[in-house]
């Protein structure tokens, strides 16, 4: 496992370091898949990953998921010190889309090709469709979301300005929904690029709040409105504030994760 040189890792011995990145490794990889639909628990994600066995009963495609989700944070951490171009969006994609779909107007590392959009319930209990980007405006619209990340990705930021990082590049990415399929998942590794290098744990969302996460992203993308290359990918950013509370409070169990490793280095320490 690579072992990313974040300062929020100082004062941790070696062990502590791999251990602490590994169970946020499994958390990540389980809470970003579950809110896809994957079957596995945490404790399954860790077994298949560390063991690269399959579980019984589990469709084989939640365990090529679950690997593909952690070759992508892999790669994520090697690129910590590189640009991230389209192509390298291409390479993510590839890996978090493991399973093969032989359809021209599915690309695997490609831009979608088709109109996509989605169903939400409005907060009045309406209906309502969410039109995401058409294919012929996502060129234009990521490369400012990459120019984005890329301004973000040079600051030094603090704990509460990367978490604000994370929920705008994310709003954006999703809004956009560049890709045919694996849209979440990628926003979820992407949007934590800034996060990292600026020194800090990444973001996860826990599948448990899978309920608030989607319906405040479907409310900032209705009251937004659809996306083209003269509105932007922000048009609105004071929409942003309920999402950016949200990734505060899921970044919690992030907190205690660290908490939890910096005990255990204090009663070795004596």
């Amino acid at each position: 496992m690579t072992i990313p040189n974040l300062r929020v890792l100082q004062g941790l011995d070696a062990d502590l370091r791999t251990a602490l990145l590994a169970q946020i490794r499994d958390l990540w990889t389980h809470g970003s898949t579950a809110i896809e639909g994957n079957t596995l628990t945490l404790g399954e994600t860790k077994f298949v990953i560390e063991e690269g066995l399959t579980v019984s009963g589990k469709p084989l495609k939640d365990h090529q998921e679950v690997m593909g989700h952690a070759r992508a944070i892999e790669l994520i951490y090697a690129w910590m010190d590189e640009d991230l171009t389209t192509e390298r969006l291409f390479d993510l994609h590839r890996a978090v889309q493991t399973e093969v779909t032989l359809d021209i107007l599915k690309p695997f590392g490609a831009w979608k090709r088709e109109p996509n959009g989605t169903y939400a319930v409005t907060a009045d209990g309406r209906q309502t469709f969410i039109e995401y980007a058409a294919p012929d405006q996502v060129p234009a619209l990521m490369e400012e979301w990459l120019a984005e990340l890329t301004r973000l990705a040079s600051r030094d930021l603090s704990q509460q300005e990367a978490i604000d990082a994370y929920a705008h590049l994310h709003l954006g990415f999703v809004h956009i929904h560049p890709f045919w399929d694996g849209n979440g998942r990628l926003a979820r590794l992407l949007a934590n690029v800034p996060v990292l290098r600026a020194g800090h744990l990444p973001v996860v969302i826990d599948v448990r709040d899978r309920r608030t996460y989607l319906s405040t992203l479907a409310e900032y993308e209705l009251a937004a409105g659809v996306l083209t290359p003269t509105t932007g990918v922000w048009p609105r950013p004071e929409l942003e504030a309920d999402f950016r509370s949200f990734c505060l409070g899921a970044y919690d169990s992030i907190l205690a994760l660290v908490e939890q490793a910096r005990a255990q280095q204090f009663r070795r320490s004596g």
